[in-house]
């Protein structure tokens, strides 16, 4: 799918637009052909190459009438990891379809993770495109970014979601020190928020922290996992036990 933003609709794709690129040279589409399309944030369908310019550019309209698949009743709340992985992790999650992805500092995570660009340059917004782009969604997760935990647990985004009325369930994933195993949980309707420490885990003080704040802390095993794997495989469960797999 090929997503564009508002501004864009009646303008020509500049030739070293990456969409561009992708029509041409990958795709192999040609004047008249017909792909698959969407505007970000609305609805999706087709598009249609109306134009080849003789800069390269392409002019190409939109025919979109169909709604993109709803968000997914997640929210991932993840320790700040290297700037690689976390545009990474931005894309795998928004490609999962969750609603919402929270950046914390953590106690144990690298505090120079906390300075990187991508927030800043647009890169954390590409990757969250990127993976809708992939799950042939128009929309992206919400995203925010927490100073620390005490932060993200005294203003507890989940409540200002947008159904309020059903209490998620909180899960903190803890492969160190857990109280029972994300696997094992049983099936519910409920929304789910997740907390991923960053790559060395949680500090005890965080750990009495999240209690406090009715998080149980559940494993996905015993090994060390990296972050973004562990967010993925964590939503992964998590959608399996709300039905959202089936």
């Amino acid at each position: 799918m090929i997503l564009f933003e508002e501004y864009e609709l009646g303008r020509n794709l500049p030739r070293r637009d990456e969409r561009t690129i992708h029509l041409l040279k990958v795709l192999h589409k040609k004047v008249g052909d017909v792909f698959e399309a969407g505007i970000l944030g609305g609805m999706r369908g087709t598009g249609r190459i109306e134009k080849i310019n003789l800069d390269g550019s392409v002019f190409v309209s939109l025919q979109v009438n169909e709604n993109p698949p709803p968000r997914l009743p997640v929210r991932v709340g993840v320790g700040f990891a290297r700037p690689i992985q976390i545009r990474r992790l931005l894309r795998d999650l928004s490609n999962l379809g969750v609603e919402a992805v929270d950046l914390v500092g953590t106690e144990l995570g690298e505090k120079s993770y906390r300075d990187t660009k991508l927030l800043d340059d647009g890169g954390a917004r590409a990757a969250l495109i990127e993976g809708a782009v992939q799950a042939r969604d128009t929309s992206i997760p919400a995203l925010s970014v927490f100073e620390d935990l005490a932060d993200w647990l005294d203003r507890r985004p989940w409540d200002k979601a947008r159904d309020s009325k059903r209490i998620p369930l909180l899960i903190a994933l803890d492969n160190v020190l857990p109280e029972g195993a994300l696997s094992r949980l049983g099936s519910t309707k409920r929304p789910v928020v997740l907390a991923v420490g960053s790559e060395r885990g949680w500090s005890q003080k965080e750990r009495d922290m999240l209690e406090e704040a009715g998080f149980s802390r559940l494993s996905l095993g015993s090994r060390a996992l990296r972050t973004e794997t562990a967010c993925v495989a964590a939503v992964t469960l998590a959608l399996e036990k709300i039905g959202e797999l089936e």
